[in-house]
């Protein structure tokens, strides 16, 4: 059985040592999807043949002892509203059949840094919810626990990283569509802030809020992925930079799991030895359901405004209840 390296950086040395190659870890990733995926429902399409292509060029480079970054000959799969060129761009929405003409420009980054484009993942219809029980491509699965809830929007992303599929998958996060799924699943998600990743050939639910964001199976890997994306290197952490943190001060009614807490305060412990004083904030009288109404509001409008053109031509590949709530948010 192929051992799955415990972090990328594990894996990219194991590629440069020559215990084993980006092909072979390709495989192994193929086999995994091969036996799980049936029972899961997280990954759609498979693009096998232009991910051979892919590992067999990263190999070629790992022998010339010249890999592109350090992501180079790591599958990677994409949430289904992310372009991959030649492929069906849909979104998690039926009536979107045509095949993207160019890669996203995260797509495109990430080729450069030698990662292989592996396949796209399951997603809520338009990006909107929180279940990844989609009506067009089937339920995902949670991976800790068959018959439970994946979370969403980029349900399938993570259970794709949580069910070790691959190491590391891309999703999109309006009000928590990569920290939600990779809450539920038992894995790392990194939603950056707007103005990081590039947005091209992403389709929108909110153009105002949507950020691609990283799921993995740790933060580590979440910054070496960001890394390559966004063009700054993340993983050099000692900095001159002036790091101010804010500790968000929560009401007494929100309910924490004590081992959440717990780990919580650890890392703040951990900051707080390394950084000057936080700044505390005060969130005890701040009104949590208007900021996610308001959230909401602005992305159903803004999601029935892209998709206007597209259901005029074809309703029948919208679900029901999907237009329902782009259609209530027009209404008001």
């Amino acid at each position: 059985m192929f051992p799955d390296p415990q972090n990328l950086r594990e894996l990219v040395e194991g590629f440069s040592a020559q215990h084993f190659t980006p092909e072979d870890y390709l495989d192994h990733c193929l086999r995994r999807i091969a036996d799980e995926n049936p029972k899961l429902r997280a990954v759609l399409d498979v693009y096998v043949p232009e991910a051979r292509t892919a590992a067999r060029a990263a190999t070629q480079r790992y022998m010339s002892g010249k890999p592109l970054s350090d992501i180079d000959g790591v599958p990677i799969g994409v949430k289904a509203n992310i372009a991959v060129k030649g492929h069906v761009w849909h979104g998690g929405i039926k009536a979107y059949t045509d095949k993207a003409a160019e890669d996203a420009a995260v797509v495109q980054r990430l080729r450069a840094g030698g990662a292989i484009i592996l396949c796209s993942l399951n997603m809520e219809e338009g990006a909107l919810g929180a279940q990844t029980d989609n009506p067009w491509f089937g339920k995902t699965h949670n991976p800790l626990r068959h018959g439970f809830t994946a979370g969403g929007s980029s349900g399938g992303s993570a259970a794709a990283v949580a069910a070790n599929l691959m190491p590391v998958a891309l999703g999109t996060d309006t009000m928590g569509s990569v920290r939600i799924p990779s809450a539920y699943c038992g894995i790392a998600g990194f939603k950056p802030t707007q103005t990081l990743m590039p947005m091209q050939g992403v389709m929108p639910l909110s153009r105002r809020l949507d950020v691609v964001g990283v799921h993995s199976q740790n933060i580590t890997d979440a910054r070496i992925v960001t890394s390559v994306l966004s063009g700054i290197d993340m993983t050099n952490t000692k900095s001159d930079m002036d790091v101010k943190i804010g500790v968000m001060i929560w009401p007494d009614s929100l309910d924490i799991e004590p081992d959440v807490a717990d780990r919580f305060q650890k890392a703040l412990n951990k900051l707080q030895a390394s950084h000057s004083p936080f700044a505390r904030i005060d969130m005890t009288d701040y009104d949590f359901s208007a900021a996610r109404r308001a959230g909401l509001l602005i992305s159903e409008y803004e999601g029935a405004q892209y998709h206007a053109a597209q259901y005029e031509k074809t309703p029948e590949g919208f679900s029901e209840a999907f237009m329902s709530m782009l259609n209530w948010a027009v209404d008001q």
